[in-house]
């Protein structure tokens, strides 16, 4: 070996390591800022939103100082810190962002109400060095539209001089709602199937067999039957885990939030009576970013629980998701809780075998538990009997757009829409004519009016080419123009889709630009769709085109080249 080849093989030592150099100060205001936390894989998003609730941004400093501190690739907590909507990361030589955040709702029922008018006026009669205004996707508040938060604090409606009064307050944290706290709830009888299940009194047997006979489903859009999967998770090996699904971000649906602040104690009663039945060693709690004020009711009450007794502490883990729509399919649920970014799995296996950490996961959605005390108490019968011609059980209903009296309406499955509006939705909004409907929130699809007399249910939208979903209904008027509705949700799934696989990333971009260009090939998009519906990993990317085919499907006669649909 030459001279110059044996001193190119020598091993030379660097002055310093490769890779981003970990600033002390950094490391010992991240050290400050998680005390005594763990600093375990999972909790890496726990712990990014402690720095930006304390610095108000993600500094890179931090970011690399909080990898170093938690044993991590640098890439790893970058990737993460960078994928969530609500972190916000300064690098180096940008200014950070303004001290006050105004986050203006532009789904489509905000829309409606003003809800673009209202962010451009905001952006305009702000201080931006003081301020900042940017638009963001469903808040829950549907009802209230427009909707916006300020810092923490949640305001619906909101509007100019709402905005303005909160900002000089200077009051950003939110207010809690009124609710049933644990000695309210147990005065009314609650916990007590709990411990009737714990001590063996009602067998588990017994549990999943009224759950099955009474047909309860999952609430949180695929209807996927209780008792069945609680059965398939309890035949898995141990451990198990629960994940309890309050992420709901779909546009238009908001009854989780309307059920976890007022009876927050009903749905965590359902979520230990499924952990004592399937025997899980742990549940987790996944609560979206947008209900802050629900962050601290369930923090409170977890804490209330553990003080009596009734569960051990840390058997109920609350975790916070960082404003990710993707992160209400389970399997991207499931990556986040365990501290990465929110990309969906493929499958199979499929989370009942391998979900959380690689373990068995029952995944139940809020009102699928808030549910399961009612029925066991009452009996499968009772439930079956509250539906209408012939379908079972009740349901929570989101109901917005243009109806009198929007808000959560609790309804008999196998309702109508145009029932749904009249008995329970006041009729139409004054100078308003039905013309369409949203079944199932953004993703279900839109229906025409004449067709607003089929049950709402599972399975019976289906051959119309919309589902029901969530049981998230929005109402649109003569007033309304279908293709701009249309645009404003591809808009929502173009900006929530992870990005994992092309058809969803780059078909919901190209079904959105031609929309707004009034660009309505019939073919062309329908061959966008199809490619999503056909290629996509997760229902993001499956069920995104669905307000795109409703457009041809029903309403290709009100179509005009360059025009609207009303």
């Amino acid at each position: 070996m030459s001279e110059p080849e044996r001193e190119f093989g020598r091993r030379r030592a660097r002055p310093v390591p490769r890779g981003r150099q970990v600033d002390p100060e950094a490391l010992a205001e991240v050290r400050e800022v998680l005390g005594d936390a763990p600093r375990r894989r999972d909790l890496l998003i726990e712990h990014l939103h402690r720095l930006q609730d304390r610095f108000g941004h993600l500094r890179v400093a931090h970011l690399a100082a909080l990898a170093e501190e938690m044993r991590l690739a640098q890439t790893e907590v970058f990737e993460v810190a960078t994928f969530y909507e609500h972190f916000d990361v300064v690098r180096e030589g940008e200014d950070p962002p303004p001290p006050i955040t105004v986050r203006v709702c532009t789904s489509l029922p905000c829309t409606l109400a003003g809800g673009e008018a209202l962010l451009e006026e905001l952006r305009a009669a702000v201080d931006p060095a003081r301020v900042r205004v940017v638009g963001a996707s469903c808040m829950g508040a549907c009802d209230r539209a427009p909707a916006c938060r300020i810092g923490r604090r949640p305001l619906a409606p909101a509007d100019r001089e709402a905005v303005r009064r909160v900002i000089e307050s200077g009051e950003l944290e939110p207010e809690l709602p009124a609710y049933h706290g644990l000695q309210a709830y147990r005065n009314m009888g609650g916990y007590a199937l709990l411990q009737r299940v714990r001590s063996g009194r009602l067998a588990a047997e017994s549990v999943i067999d009224a759950l099955s006979r009474a047909d309860l489903r999952g609430m949180g859009g695929a209807g996927f039957p209780t008792g069945r999967k609680w059965a398939i998770v309890r035949e898995q090996p141990a451990p198990r885990y629960l994940a309890v699904n309050a992420d709901e971000g779909e546009p238009g649906t908001f009854k989780d939030r309307h059920l976890l602040s007022t009876d927050p104690h009903r749905v965590l009663e359902g979520a230990l009576v499924a952990a004592a039945v399937v025997g899980v060693e742990r549940i987790y709690l996944y609560l979206r970013d947008e209900y802050p004020e629900l962050h601290e009711v369930l923090r409170r009450e977890i804490g209330e629980l553990e003080a009596a007794g009734l569960v051990a502490p840390g058997f109920v883990e609350l975790r916070r998701g960082a404003g990710a729509y993707i992160c209400g399919e389970e399997s991207a649920m499931i990556e986040s809780i365990e501290g990465k970014r929110g990309l969906p799995r493929h499958r199979p296996p499929y989370v009942a075998s391998v979900g959380l950490f690689g373990r068995p996961t029952l995944v139940n959605n809020v009102e699928t538990l808030y549910w399961v005390r009612d029925i066991l108490e009452k009996g499968a019968d009772w439930w079956v009997a509250r539906g209408r011609r012939g379908h079972r059980g009740l349901r929570h209903f989101s109901l917005s757009g243009r109806v009198r009296r929007p808000g959560v309406k609790l309804a008999p499955a196998g309702i109508t829409a145009r029932e749904l509006i009249e008995e329970y939705g006041g009729g139409m909004a004054d100078g308003h004519r039905f013309v369409a409907y949203l079944p199932g929130g953004a993703s279900g699809g839109i229906l025409p009016a004449e067709l607003a007399d089929i049950p709402l249910d599972f399975g019976t939208l289906e051959p119309h080419g919309a589902f029901v979903g969530s049981h998230a209904v929005i109402v649109l008027s003569d007033r309304d123009d279908l293709v701009d509705a249309a645009a404003g949700l591809l808009r929502f799934f173009a900006h929530e889709s992870c990005g994992q696989c092309t058809p969803c990333r780059l078909g919901t971009e190209k079904c959105l630009r031609l929309l707004e260009r009034r660009e309505l090939d019939g073919a062309r998009l329908a061959d966008l769709v199809r490619v999503m519906r056909d290629a996509s990993i997760c229902g993001l990317g499956q069920a995104a085109g669905n307000p795109v085919d409703s457009l041809f499907r029903h309403f290709r006669d009100r179509l005009t080249a360059g025009g609207g649909a009303r």
